[in-house]
């Protein structure tokens, strides 16, 4: 470590190694990725769901709407030409209630201006693409959702980089950098560096905050838990189904997904945890962190920002099996409690809030100090739009430089 290197890259998931690739070919100098676990993909983008979101969520405005078609597509192209497990199955999404059927035009005007290909359907045409599926008036079809292994995808680019000159250390922990010295604090001695970029995920707030940067913003993990469908019931879809939202919460709800493996999941659910590696009861829980947060949530309930209690209210239900089926139901209504069983399969979601204001942070943030730049909020789709992502953060490292 104490060599240095002219970018240090923090945190081993798509969307540092996506980083750390671009800065590399661009030659702008060394690279070097630090990875706190002795493995990649161990953390969010390793428990991603695998599915490339064609773009229709996001607000016209947002970066989310810039980033995610065109990582879609190039997801897509990335796979087949390395050979990656990839089904382009589509999606669809329904209004679950007559309250959401007003958003699927909604979706569809946004959809079109993000320039993603979608289309309306009628109950009958719903039927024939997605037999098990129901709505309320009509329906959205986007025939260029697709799915992949998260896993390869990491694996793939984590090779690129190593190929292209990157150095990768992983079992190595950043504990703080210091910009006005240019020198990372890891579990492997001094870095000195050029530029910081802090891809860290569900850490990246507590490396902003050592370079002073972000100090408005904290993370607050949301764990999310699925259930699969047996072999039986999940030969009956063909692709995604999808809720259209309800604005007055800030999560989607519960949603079905086939794997590139065979599996369908339900799920996820968006319970607060009380720590970034929260993945079970208690374990990931540090005691000072988990007041902070629990501080976070309890003034957000009280202040009632995004419809926050309606929405702790129905994740309570969700934890519970027939709560889960209750509102999967709501998508496809042949579903029975005997074709549902449980997983193991957990994974959180570093969502930023912005606790000045008490607000959950929906659109990916970036922000610079005098010698880094932060990725603050790589939430979904971030998976999606790593690779334009990527570029978008080496733009702002250059600029820098």
């Amino acid at each position: 470590m104490n060599d240095g290197t002219d970018f240090l890259v923090v945190g081993g998931g798509i969307v540092g190694l996506a980083v750390a690739l671009e800065l590399r070919r661009r030659g702008l100098g060394s690279v070097t990725l630090l990875e706190k676990e002795p493995a990649l993909g161990l953390h969010t983008s390793g428990r991603n769901s695998g599915v490339l979101h064609a773009g229709i969520y996001y607000a016209t405005d947002s970066l989310k709407a810039r980033l995610c078609a065109e990582g879609s597509r190039r997801l897509r192209e990335y796979a087949i030409d390395r050979k990656l497990p990839l089904r382009t199955c589509g999606k669809v999404i329904v209004a679950s209630s007559e309250q959401t059927a007003p958003q699927i035009d909604v979706l569809y005007r946004q959809a079109l201006h993000n320039g993603v290909r979608v289309e309306r359907i009628s109950p009958d045409e719903l039927s024939r693409i997605e037999p098990e599926a129901t709505t309320h008036g009509v329906a959205l079809h986007s025939p260029d959702t697709a799915i992949t292994d998260s896993r390869s995808i990491l694996q793939c680019l984590s090779e690129d980089a190593a190929d292209a000159g990157v150095r990768i250390e992983r079992g190595v922990r950043v504990i703080r950098a210091d910009d006005q010295a240019r020198v990372a604090s890891t579990t492997a001695g001094p870095c000195p560096y050029g530029i910081l970029v802090n891809c860290a995920g569900l850490h990246a707030d507590r490396i902003a905050h050592a370079a002073g940067v972000g100090l408005e913003y904290a993370i607050l993990p949301f764990r999310g838990m699925y259930r699969k469908l047996r072999a039986e019931a999940a030969a009956r879809f063909r692709g995604l189904v999808y809720p259209a939202p309800d604005l007055r919460v800030p999560f989607l709800g519960v949603h079905i997904t086939p794997t590139v493996h065979g599996d369908v999941t339900l799920g996820p659910t968006a319970l607060p945890a009380l720590g970034r590696e929260n993945y079970g009861w208690i374990n990931g829980v540090r005691p000072r962190e988990a007041a902070r947060m629990g501080w976070d949530l309890g003034r957000m309930l009280i202040l009632n920002r995004h419809g926050f209690r309606k929405m702790a209210a129905e994740e309570a239900t969700r934890y519970t099996k027939p709560g889960f089926l209750r509102d999967a139901r709501t998508l496809a209504p042949r579903l029975r409690g005997r074709d549902v069983t449980g997983w193991s399969k957990v994974g959180i979601r570093a969502q930023l809030i912005n606790r000045k204001r008490l607000e959950l942070v929906m659109d990916f943030v970036v922000e610079e100090g005098t010698r880094s730049v932060h990725v603050m909020n790589a939430v979904s789709p971030a998976f999606t739009s790593a690779l334009p992502f990527a570029e978008l953060v080496a733009n702002r490292a250059a600029t820098i430089r």
